[in-house]
């Protein structure tokens, strides 16, 4: 079985679409795939009582009780690596990694993201894309590398960008998207994936 952990710091919204997805479209037969765990970073994620409603593992590593992001990192990676995980997945995981922990899953880590990236890496991207005057926004899963937002693109999806939108408009549309997205290209994963290993 293939095991994905999915990395969360809060409401886990992103992190229920793909268990929902993974149930309703039987990731477990389709792809020898599972949903093995959820870590956070913060006790109060309220995205920890989602998974365990539906009976996946939680941990908890709280980046505060680490001197270095390289000492968090590693007791992440340690935890993470409990799962044997074939995919890690971020969603809405609110912590820069270091270089030593991107490298570890390299190839195995995904990332959302809520822009077409290139355009608007980094925070505050509904509201700079608003500002730049753009006609479309939009949402990127990518793999993730040592710069942040960028690697290999796997699926975008495109949002307009209405004459009356504020970002937390926009936010909201693109968000919706994300729920479609997120899952899709995650699918798309494990069965390029599946097809490699028969």
């Amino acid at each position: 079985m293939k095991n994905i952990v999915i990395l969360i710091s809060g409401g886990g919204s992103n992190m229920a679409a793909i268990v929902r997805a993974a149930e309703r479209d039987r990731w477990a037969e389709r792809f020898g795939a599972r949903i093995a765990a959820v870590v956070s970073n913060k006790a109060e994620a309220g995205g920890l009582a989602i998974a365990k409603a539906h009976g996946i593992d939680t941990a908890v590593i709280p980046h505060k009780d680490f001197a270095t992001r390289e000492a968090f990192d590693a007791a992440l990676a340690t935890a993470v690596d409990g799962y044997a995980p074939a995919l890690v997945v971020l969603a809405g995981f609110m912590r820069i990694l270091t270089p030593g922990f991107v490298g570890r899953y390299a190839g195995r880590l995904v990332n959302i993201h809520p822009s077409l990236l290139p355009a608007f890496p980094g925070l505050h991207t509904h509201q700079r894309a608003i500002e730049a005057g753009c006609k479309v926004a939009g949402v990127t899963v990518h793999q993730v590398t040592t710069e942040l937002d960028h690697g290999p693109i796997l699926a975008q999806a495109v949002v307009p960008v209405l004459p009356d939108d504020t970002a937390a408009t926009l936010a909201g549309r693109v968000l919706g998207q994300e729920h479609l997205l997120y899952p899709r290209a995650i699918a798309a994963w494990l069965a390029d994936t599946s097809s490699h290993n028969r």
